[in-house]
């Protein structure tokens, strides 16, 4: 028999790396010591990289960009074709069409604080400005230090915030969607969404976004300590992140499922904290403890009323031409904007995601218990598993991809304008 020879594969040896240099945080491989011999080998070491930027963020950012400069472009045009005087000959100033209605709000918080000179519910005429959280004027307060005019300081913490949101949106959509294309789909319906105007102006939504979003980016990769503290600063902006804190919560407890590490059980009661302390705030100057509530039912009809009531009363308010037909028309919008979120729901429960399930629930049970449903189209910005949902649709089937993109630009234009001019708008 012929001899039998033996090929020996020949391979080249990896160099040694650094710790971090595997993709997304994985173990990376390192070779022997120098001079080691192959005796002792370092251990595999596992090092989580600060995120970056990558392509598919850079593409969503130039979006986001792009769409502020719509907007800009439409602000402008508006200030010009509808001034509050139909005969002025002069434009107002630049940026007076993105000061309405909360804003104003905000804006006498940062500057005065809740209850300037001993003032409070107890005046006749008070604004109410307790109902709003403290996160965003706060943080106006603190940029108006470095730009001295407080609206160039609240669209600058929006522009800014709104970047952040973008970048966290399309990272979420990625995780259920393959490819960049769904981050980018998800970013683009946002984007386009009838109330995208708030993300631009100086309004809590954009803010609260650039929290929300973040934190439960980390809670789906199980970093809980740091999904709970954004989901705290979250809080601050706005009540939905309460909303936020047990969703985050029910993903908790479903991770516990595969392993039974109660290690970080204590973060997931951090998001209260802020609520909490808000509350003992207004309490110690109002003696109520739940000021922000009755403040919110004073000024906006946000008593405690059944469901089916409130619909009944917002269906009264679009189609009986009891109301001026700016605020019918919103209305309607506000009845649409329901019926989608219990749609959303419904898909949610179906599929069994049942984080996201009990965040939209407690929005809708907030929004769909007071006298008349106010801003729930606004609130649409906040329901990220709907822009994701949508993306998901669209990719499946193309002409939904088209009808959104051919119909959304002209909606959110109007309710745009709507808001530009002073009128009130979702």
């Amino acid at each position: 028999m012929p001899a039998m020879t033996t090929r020996v594969r020949q391979e080249r040896p990896h160099p040694p790396t650094a710790p971090g240099d595997g993709p997304e945080g994985a173990p990376v491989r390192l070779g022997p010591a120098s001079g080691s011999g192959g005796g002792r080998v370092r251990p595999t070491v596992r090092r989580r990289r600060l995120p970056v930027l990558g392509p598919a963020d850079r593409e969503v950012l130039l979006l986001y960009l792009l769409t502020r400069a719509g907007v800009w472009i439409l602000a402008h045009c508006t200030r010009w074709l509808f001034p509050a005087d139909g005969k002025a000959r002069d434009s107002a100033p630049v940026l007076a069409p993105f000061q309405q209605w909360d804003w104003h709000h905000y804006l006498q918080i940062a500057r005065e604080g809740y209850f300037p000179d001993g003032a409070g519910p107890w005046v006749t005429g008070w604004d109410n400005r307790e109902a709003f959280f403290p996160g965003f004027p706060l943080l106006l307060r603190a940029v108006h230090v470095v730009v001295p005019d407080w609206a160039a300081a609240g669209l600058l913490i929006s522009l800014v915030a709104g970047a952040v949101a973008v970048v966290a949106l399309a990272r979420i959509a990625r995780l259920h969607l393959p490819g960049t294309d769904g981050g980018r789909r998800t970013v683009l319906l946002f984007l386009f969404s009838p109330c995208a105007i708030f993300l631009a102006a100086g309004y809590t939504e954009a803010l609260f976004l650039a929290f929300a979003l973040p934190a439960w980016l980390a809670a789906q990769r199980r970093a809980w300590p740091l999904a709970a503290v954004l989901t705290a600063l979250a809080t601050t902006v706005r009540i939905s992140g309460l909303f936020l804190a047990a969703a985050v919560a029910v993903q908790f407890a479903l991770a516990l499922r595969g392993r039974r590490d109660w290690s970080a059980l204590p973060w997931v009661a951090l998001p209260a904290v802020p609520a909490a302390l808000h509350s003992w705030y207004l309490q110690a100057h109002t003696g109520d403890w739940m000021a922000w509530k009755h403040a919110q039912e004073r000024g906006w009809y946000r008593d405690f009323h059944a469901p089916w009531e409130a619909w009944r009363n917002t269906w009264d308010a679009a189609f009986t031409h009891t109301q001026a037909t700016g605020y019918a028309f919103m209305s309607q919008a506000e009845l649409l904007a329901m019926l989608v979120g219990l749609l959303l729901l419904g898909l949610l429960l179906r599929r069994r995601r049942w984080p996201e399930a009990v965040y939209i629930g407690l929005s809708l049970w907030a929004l769909g218990t007071s006298y008349w449903y106010t801003s729930v189209p606004r609130a649409t910005l906040l329901w990220w598993p709907l822009w994701i949902a949508l993306a998901a649709w669209s990719l499946r089937r193309p002409r939904v991809g088209t009808v959104c993109l051919c119909v959304a630009p002209p909606v959110m234009a109007v309710f745009a304008i709507s808001f530009l001019t002073g009128r009130w708008t979702g």
